[in-house]
């Protein structure tokens, strides 16, 4: 609804600059403006009203360009309200919000460029044969129920998987606080161990765009209203820990196919359990994983990560169900994230997968 408010506002503000142009050639009885224009500045209310059109059409096409269009033409509306201010000083108003709107639009895709330039670079660097396909001597090594539950995810004779691109629903909240909506655009690399999350909430009406972004064994987290400022901007060793935990529960949960990389330390722990320690450079974590006897993983816990809002460690865990089809495999449909606090489990997040592909060759938003 606001999106179509706002159109209506740009599209009625640029109708208004036409009466600035047909005022400089005598069209009409034009007595809204009283100061006289001469035609070349006619020319430029024309242009302008020219421009504001143009902006309206890409802004409802979702045209990345818009917002460049509608700052030009409401700083060249600006310029022309001056120039006739006791007539037209309300205008103000309308370039005001426009302005704001197109550069918090702007502002946003800038932060969402980092994340796109980021993806777009690793799958450059990956190499995809499409021969080397996960095979069960590549599993016999790995205990009982983890075997099981990559032969039930349907991994086996399907090539081995080098990223994934991951598309999620879903709500998050901080401890006190009401869960907000978001979706997210995942990747994930697999030999040079990435993952790179980019969500999309809003918050009291306000858009607020976060980039989760762990690459080269560091991780950073940005979180920016309108794009335009952070109220998030953490990094450092506890996030590189939390991250590198997180990175592995997706290899897990979400590319069962990956659980066959050296990096990985297993222990059996029983027909329906084992432990994982997985190693990227300095960080170093362990998760125990417990399946069902379909062969099922339902849930991840790991005492290695820290809450990074009050910077303390506990028990963190993502228990899964639903499992259902999803391009030929057996994934999960609905999942959350737990932190284990003293005084009970806090759920912190719920995630609805959307969609998952593997060995993605080109970028896709």
């Amino acid at each position: 609804m606001l999106k179509y408010l706002f159109a209506f506002i740009m599209i009625i503000h640029g109708i208004i600059h036409v009466i600035g142009f047909a005022k400089s050639y005598n069209y009409g009885n034009i007595v809204q403006l009283t100061k006289y224009i001469s035609k070349p500045v006619g020319l430029l209310w024309l242009i302008t009203a020219i421009l504001f059109s143009i902006a309206v059409l890409l802004f409802l096409l979702k045209k990345e360009s818009w917002p460049y269009i509608a700052i030009i033409a409401a700083i060249i509306s600006q310029i022309l309200v001056i120039t006739v201010w006791k007539d037209a000083r309300f205008g103000t108003i309308l370039n005001v919000i426009i302005l704001f709107v197109a550069i918090a639009t702007y502002a946003t895709y800038h932060f969402e460029m980092k994340f796109k330039t980021d993806v777009k670079r690793h799958i450059a660097e990956t190499n995809f044969p499409n021969d080397d396909l996960l095979l069960e001597v590549d599993i016999a090594m790995l205990p009982y129920p983890v075997q099981k539950y990559i032969r039930y995810t349907g991994a086996i004779n399907k090539p081995k998987v080098k990223n994934m691109k991951i598309v999620f629903d879903g709500q998050m909240r901080e401890k006190g606080k009401d869960f907000f909506k978001f979706n997210s655009v995942q990747y994930n690399f697999f030999e040079d161990p990435t993952r790179l999350f980019f969500m999309k909430a809003k918050m009291y009406g306000i858009p607020v765009p976060g980039y989760h972004c762990y690459q080269n064994e560091k991780a950073t987290m940005q979180i920016k209203p309108l794009g335009l400022f952070n109220v998030v901007n953490v990094k450092g060793t506890e996030l590189n820990k939390a991250e590198t935990i997180t990175l592995f529960n997706d290899m897990c949960l979400m590319a069962p196919a990956s659980l066959i990389d050296k990096r990985i330390e297993w222990t059996t722990i029983d027909s329906l359990s084992a432990k994982a320690t997985f190693t990227n450079g300095v960080n170093k974590i362990s998760a125990v994983l417990y399946f069902n006897e379909q062969g099922q993983l339902i849930n991840f816990t790991s005492d290695d990560r820290c809450a990074i809002g009050v910077m303390k460690q506990y028990r963190f865990s993502t228990p899964v169900k639903e499992y259902i089809q999803m391009n030929g495999r057996n994934m999960w449909k609905y999942g959350e994230t737990i932190w284990h606090y003293p005084d009970g489990e806090f759920v912190y997040g719920k995630f609805t997968l959307k969609s998952i592909e593997y060995n993605v060759a080109e970028f896709k938003f």
